[in-house]
């Protein structure tokens, strides 16, 4: 996400593309929905859900526009070096530095009006994978770059609180209770307060705490090194997750076929919309890996349409996923991490499927813990980072580090409120990621291919949502969506 353009690596078909945009979204996010739909109602809900669907599909159709006009740019650029190599061998030093510059100044920049018709007929392609990173030093100013890396900045904060306070939750979920939290006798929707005890004079908090503890030293150390997602580790989650969800599901139909279920959710309850707009922004999240995901995609010539099946496929996993929990469990009963409501037998009689369900999220966070960490500190040192110089040893190995591991543990120490975690994170940082940056990207890289390639020129992969009116539309509502959560927080702290 820091670099610029990287290696594209190993091709793939678009069906497999497809499969990976879906386990990409399909995350930490859906496993928290289910509480959010019961808060707001399943109305409400539904249609909020759809909305945010279509707007997330919207900006990543923007993203991948932006991504093809960074590629044109990038190709045209080559080509103009080549061409004054063979004119003037003198001067290829000089266009090297040009083909290599991040923020070139736009002022030099002359349309070049027959450069699509004598040119490639696939400059539009995407080949060479551009990070979003690389795409805001090309299409924005130093302020606007800034800004995008802050936004990123934050989004990862919450991410890593969210994911250090999900796997000690679990595990004191799953362990806790002097009397057997999860013993046949007990059912799993019973409601514990942080002070009751859980082992002898330890309390529920303290064991959060203290798993919170053992999980940062296990997994904070990554954070001074490099590491790299491999591909049978993706392989293994992905499984896991898969056969988890279906779990829940089938159970959940189950009990309400038997009739066994004990949800009524109410069809509007507007006190819970700022934690579901949260929820569903961030569990429609993907815009920021897009150029992973899409750039090794093998064909890309129906990659729109691809894209909206992914889309369509998830909103019907998310509504079935969230329906079943909604209509099996009472609201109130209703867990933040929705598989911690499988771990009694009054749900599941197989101790494994209980322990692996709510073990779940233990297995699966603390593989992608490490990865988003050192990604966070890459891109504070990229922010940092100024052409020519070397950060010292000290700044390079410790203090970008620990500035990236210490806030995100310091909030999951203070809270383990997983619904207002991800809802506080989706609405801000996931408002700026999903809405914002989409829209300035798309928006500026329009304006920059009409500048350097002429006003007749057809961006082969062009949103469908071409017209400016949407762009505006984008940005209104991302805006009027941070008003209203901002207003909503501030009436629900005063009423407190």
């Amino acid at each position: 996400m820091a670099g610029g353009i990287t290696e594209t690596g190993e091709l793939y078909s678009p069906y497999v593309g497809l499969v990976y945009m879906f386990n990409l979204i399909v995350g930490t996010g859906a496993l928290t929905m289910p509480k959010a739909f019961a808060t707001a109602g399943w109305l409400v809900s539904l249609v909020l859900l759809l909305f945010l669907g279509f707007m997330s599909y919207m900006t990543t159709t923007f993203v991948m526009e932006a991504m093809a006009a960074a590629n044109a740019q990038l190709r045209w650029k080559r080509m103009e070096s080549h061409k004054e190599e063979d004119d003037d061998d003198s001067s290829s030093a000089s266009d090297n530095d040009v083909l290599i510059q991040e923020n070139y100044d736009r002022s030099e920049k002359q349309p070049i009006l027959s450069v699509q018709r004598h040119g490639s007929p696939n400059i539009f392609e995407i080949a060479d994978r551009v990070e979003m990173g690389q795409m805001a030093s090309m299409f924005f100013n130093k302020v606007g770059v800034n800004l995008f890396y802050f936004c990123i900045i934050i989004y990862l904060y919450g991410d890593l609180a969210i994911y250090a306070a999900a796997v000690p939750l679990s595990l004191m979920q799953v362990t806790c209770s002097a009397t057997g939290n999860h013993s046949c006798d007990v059912g799993a929707s019973t409601k514990y307060n942080d002070t009751d005890v859980c082992w002898g004079p330890i309390r529920r908090i303290d064991a959060y705490r203290i798993y919170l503890a053992v999980f940062t030293l296990l997994l904070g150390p990554f954070t001074f090194f490099d590491v790299q997602k491999t591909k049978y580790l993706q392989i293994l989650t992905s499984l896991m997750r898969w056969i988890a969800f279906a779990i829940m599901i089938i159970l959940a139909l189950i009990r309400i076929g038997h009739g066994q279920g004990e949800g009524h959710p109410p069809i509007a309850d507007f006190s819970g919309i700022r934690n579901l707009f949260g929820v569903c922004v961030y569990s429609f999240m993907c815009q920021h890996s897009l150029p992973s995901l899409i750039t090794p995609i093998s064909s890309k010539k129906h990659i729109t349409q691809l894209v909206l099946l992914d889309y369509v496929l998830i909103l019907a996993f998310y509504s079935l996923l969230s329906f079943t929990a909604i209509f099996c469990f009472h609201s109130d009963s209703l867990l933040d991490m929705y598989t911690l409501n499988f771990t009694g037998c009054d749900i599941v009689r197989l101790v494994v499927i209980r322990f692996f369900l709510g073990l779940f999220p233990v297995f699966t966070i603390s593989t992608n813990f490490p990865i988003i960490a050192v990604t966070l500190r890459n891109n504070w040192k990229t922010l940092f980072h100024r052409e020519g110089e070397m950060y010292p040893w000290v700044v390079d190995r410790v203090v970008f580090p620990i500035i990236t591991l210490v806030p995100p543990i310091l909030v999951a120490f203070c809270t383990h409120d997983l619904e207002s975690l991800v809802g506080i994170t989706g609405a801000y940082a996931g408002n700026g990621i999903q809405y914002v940056i989409p829209a300035f990207l798309v928006y500026c890289s329009r304006k920059d291919t009409k500048l350097v390639f002429g006003y007749g020129t057809v961006n082969k992969h062009q949103s469908p949502f071409r017209s400016s009116f949407w762009v505006g539309f984008v940005l209104v509502w991302a805006f009027s969506c941070f008003l209203f959560v901002t207003a909503n927080i501030i009436l629900s702290e005063t009423k407190l």
